[in-house]
Parts: structure tokens; sequence; C-alpha cells
């Protein structure tokens, strides 16, 4: 329980820090959200007074405050909800976000977790077959993971996706079809998402897998020596048996760097939802930013940073509950 709550008191410090350097950003900046708004209503009449008050009120951005005042309004409106108001979107941030979240969040659990599983039994049988033709499979997966997220995503919308020039075997835009599929917990509309979320999921599972096999293989390589696993050789386990005693142990420390392994997959796929125009977090940060609707931007940072330091959390978690050595170093 104490390495637990010594890991879930530098999350929160590493919360407040992150959640501050998105309070700065737009502040720093040149320009603020209030003027652009200003200046966007001016186009359409005059913006007197009153209505330059309503659209600082709107934003939650009253540049008339000292930055210590904003800064103790910026945490009151994160502690009952409030991420501002979307100009472009004519809607409260927190609810345009809870729309944007489930999109992403579904992409992101299945890849993810799709990649590690396999990753660490592809791991497991490269190690235990070293020497043999198995060994090819990590250079074919190094290959994918050196490429950048967005030029593999693009490369798989030309040869698979149906806007592309070759197979045209899956959708390739949006996460569902939008002409032919009305939304709700309907057969065609769950159909509509999964053959939608084929290649964007491909995508992040073949550039991030290759890190799982390396780290499993050389974990599996070094536990193979170990004594314990040659004496379960010695008695005559079953192959299986000795594997999975081997496996069991070899994958603690893969565990402890799936937590460095989700921020950089939580970065990659923000550029395949772009490529896919996948409605997630991703694709809505990159248009908030050209429309510079700076408070749904803020909104999507403050929603990224904790979604990324919860599941490095559980992560922990997970490793402390599954690894006696490191409650007792605690």
């Amino acid at each position: 329980m104490s390495a637990l709550l010594r890991r879930l008191l530098v999350y929160l410090l590493a919360a407040w820090v992150a959640l501050t350097v998105s309070f700065l950003l737009p502040r720093v900046v040149p320009g603020n959200p209030v003027a652009g708004a200003v200046a966007r209503a001016s186009q359409s009449g005059n913006c007197n007074e009153q209505c330059v008050i309503a659209i600082e009120t709107q934003l939650g951005f009253n540049v008339h405050q000292s930055l210590w005042d904003q800064y103790v309004n910026y945490w009151e409106n994160l502690l009952h909800g409030n991420l501002g108001h979307s100009w472009s979107e004519n809607a409260p941030v927190s609810n345009l976000i809870l729309s944007y979240l489930p999109w992403t969040l579904a992409l992101l659990g299945v890849a993810t977790t799709t990649s590690f599983v396999a990753g660490s039994m592809i791991g497991t049988l490269v190690a235990w077959r070293r020497g043999s033709l198995f060994d090819w499979l990590i250079p074919v997966a190094t290959f994918f993971q050196a490429l950048p997220y967005f030029f593999l995503a693009i490369v798989l919308v030309l040869i698979f996706g149906q806007t592309g020039t070759m197979l045209k075997w899956f959708p390739s835009l949006f996460g569902y079809d939008i002409f032919g599929a009305e939304p709700g917990f309907n057969l065609p509309f769950v159909e509509s998402v999964l053959a939608h979320g084929i290649l964007p999921a491909v995508t992040v599972i073949l550039a991030s897998i290759a890190g799982f096999i390396l780290a499993m293989r050389n974990q599996m390589i070094t536990t193979l020596d170990d004594d314990f696993v040659l004496v379960a050789e010695a008695k005559g386990l079953p192959t299986r048996t000795v594997i999975w005693y081997a496996a069991r142990n070899a994958l603690l420390p893969v565990v402890s760097n799936f937590t460095i392994a989700i921020s950089l997959v939580v970065a990659g796929q923000i550029l395949v939802e772009i490529v896919f125009n996948y409605p997630g977090i991703g694709y809505h940060l990159y248009d908030a930013l050209g429309k510079l609707d700076y408070s749904l931007v803020q909104g999507i940072f403050v929603v990224i940073t904790l979604v990324v330091l919860a599941a490095n959390l559980l992560a922990d978690a997970v490793y402390v509950a599954i690894d006696p050595r490191a409650r007792q170093a605690a």
C-alpha cells in the first residue's frame, strides 16, 4: 500500500505541473482567446464593452485579472468540471470532450492491449526458438516501428483503404459510415464502427509492437539461464510449463516498460486520427488548433494529460500487485 501511495503522490505532482503548464501556454503565446473572439464578433457587428465582458465570461479567460487570480479561477473551474466554452462549436468544452473521448479510449485500449499481448507472446516465442526463422520477426517489426505513425497510416490507406489506389478492402475515413449508419446501439452502426477502426488500430499496433517484442525477448533470454528454469527442465517438466514459468517472470520488467509506451502510443495515435479523420481527441485537437479555439485546445490538453497519468498509475498498480519484490522494497 505504501508503494502505491508513494506513486500516487508522484502522479499528483506530475498532474499539477502538467495542468499548470496547460494554463500558462495560452497566456504566454502572442494574442489571447478573447482578442480573437472579439475580432470575430466585430466582423458581424459592433462588439461593445458588454460584448467583451460576455466573451470573457463565456471563455473563462478574464485578461483584466492578474495572472494569479486567473490561475485560481482556472483551478476552481477545473474542480467543478468547467473547461470553458468552445466558440467554434458553440458548446461547453467538457460536453464536447465527453463525445470525443470514447472514440480515442476504445481505439487506444484495443490497439495497445493487442500490441502488448501479441508482442509479449511473439517475444517469448522468438527467445525460446532463437536462432531459427522466427528471428526474422524482429527486423520486420523494427522496420514498422521505425516508420512515423502518419507515414505508416498513409501507406495503409493507399494499399488497403477504400480511398486508396490498390485493394480497397477497408474504410479509411471517419469513425463510421456517416451516410449509411445511424449512431446508436444497433447492428449496422456497430459493424460500421468496427470496420472503420481496423486500419487505425492496425497502424498503432504495427508501429508499437516491436518494443514489446524486443523487451520480452531480451528478458526471456536472460530468464532462461536462471536456476529455476534449469531445474524445471532437469525435472522433465513439459515444455509449455517451463516456458510459462520463464515468461511469467520475464514479463515483470515488460509491464514496467508499458508505462513508457503508453505516452508514446498516445502521441502517435493523435497523428493516426488526423490521417483517418477519426472522431477522437487527436483529430479534434488538430481541428481546434486550426481554428484557434484556445478553450477547446486547453481542455483537450488537460484531458490527455489526465488520461496518460491515469493509465500509467494503473500500470504501476498492476506491477506492484504482481511483483512481491516491489512491495517488499517499499
